[in-house]
């Protein structure tokens, strides 16, 4: 197993090289290592827990032209480095189902155990020190305004409202970032999620009242 993960590292690293959204090596390998930190406290497949977090990313349309063309691309490489078919299918169904965007659409398909892990990874690393500094690298690449008094945070009900409309970075907090401390899934998780809410409230409090010249 341990050769066929480093194979899916490579094919990662290939993938995301030129990532200019904050969704490069360095975000995954950290989501890596708190997938297997959040592992270890459960009864999981340990493999498709890494694979997954490796993989997740290197189909986002987001970070892909092509996001047809990506999975099949996935698929292709997966079936090459001779994962079973079920395997397979697992890393797979994980990937499709959990992103933010997908849990809008109200067609999130309800993920493995597994899944959840790798999900709960990837959210954690959307919050606290390092969630701040992607939000606002994401948005600087975006072209985004910083922030408008102006504009007020949408509630959003769809992937297609979530990718479009007159956003700015820090409304991004509020209209996902902030949320995504209740959707966490394992216990472990959850513990790191309260710290890590609680500097981006004071944050963002810090923020608004600069923002105001206090």
């Amino acid at each position: 197993m341990e050769e066929k993960l480093e194979k899916i590292k490579v094919y990662t690293r290939k993938v995301l090289a030129n990532d200019k959204t904050g969704h490069g090596l360095d975000h995954i390998e950290r989501v890596v290592r708190m997938a297997e930190k959040i592992a270890e406290s459960e009864n999981c497949n340990q493999f498709i827990v890494i694979a997954a977090a490796y993989l997740h990313d290197t189909v986002d349309d987001k970070v892909v032209k092509d996001e047809t063309e990506a999975f099949k691309q996935l698929v292709d490489f997966l079936e090459e480095i001779k994962l079973e078919p079920v395997e397979i299918e697992h890393i797979i169904h994980i990937i499709k189902n959990m992103s933010f965007s997908k849990s809008l659409s109200g067609t999130q398909e309800e993920l493995s155990l597994e899944g959840k892990i790798v999900q709960d990874a990837d959210r954690l690393d959307s919050m606290g020190a390092i969630g701040i500094a992607r939000t606002l690298y994401y948005g600087g690449a975006k072209g985004r305004k910083l922030y408008d008094p102006k504009i007020a945070p949408r509630k959003l009900t769809s992937k297609e409202e979530y990718r479009t409309g007159d956003e700015t970075t820090i409304n991004h907090f509020y209209e996902k970032i902030l949320t995504l401390n209740n959707l966490l899934n394992t216990d472990y998780a959850k513990r790191i999620g309260k710290k890590r809410q609680q500097f981006l409230e004071n944050y963002l409090t810090e923020f608004l009242e600069e923002m105001d010249a206090k």
